[in-house]
């Protein structure tokens, strides 16, 4: 197998750094940074967003194109949010100027476990409510093109996919807006 570049994380490394990656905080992690994603490779970094049950975040490509889609051809309201956790975004995104920001909707510095959230949840994020969904974020074919071959199988690899180290995937439960700083909450 051919060596990943010297940007890109080796599996000894990321195997290493899993006990850090699962001692994030359980709950009321801040929202550190916000992506919003009008189109494909487009990215800008806001200081709120506003969610939506029925868009998901206006204006992004969730309602034009979608990756999960309904029978119907809109898009699964399972995928409308995405959660990645700070402490793996850090490990895996080392070439910051020539490689593209993840896409995540929100970075928190957070357990996304299933033990920790398992599918159902809600989560209170400014005045918007997310359900953590059951769709598994395994990493597209470009979280492995940006981030290398090991990132994509760390995330899959057996005993791994219930950690979700590629972070949560969530629906819009309730109508609102967030900020950068704003706690993620477990609620119930």
């Amino acid at each position: 197998m051919a060596s990943e570049p010297a940007h890109q994380a080796t599996m000894a490394e990321l195997m290493a750094a899993l006990p850090h990656v699962l001692a994030a905080p359980k709950d009321a992690a801040p929202v550190l940074q916000l992506c919003f994603r009008p189109a494909f490779n487009q990215r800008s970094f806001p200081d709120h967003l506003t969610l939506t049950r029925t868009e998901g975040i206006p204006g992004e490509r969730f309602t034009s194109a979608p990756w999960l889609k309904l029978p119907d051809g809109s898009g699964d309201p399972r995928i409308q949010v995405s959660i990645l956790p700070r402490r793996v975004m850090d490990l895996v995104w080392r070439d910051r100027a020539g490689t593209p920001h993840p896409g995540d909707t929100i970075i928190a510095d957070l357990d996304t476990t299933e033990a920790n959230l398992p599918t159902g949840t809600l989560l209170q994020v400014g005045t918007a409510i997310l359900r953590v969904s059951d769709v598994f974020n395994d990493g597209c074919v470009k979280w492995k093109a940006r981030y290398g071959a090991d990132a994509k199988a760390w995330i899959t690899a057996p005993g791994h996919p219930e950690l979700r180290l590629r972070g949560i995937l969530c629906s819009v439960e309730s109508d609102g807006e967030i900020r950068l700083g704003d706690p993620i909450r477990k609620l119930g």
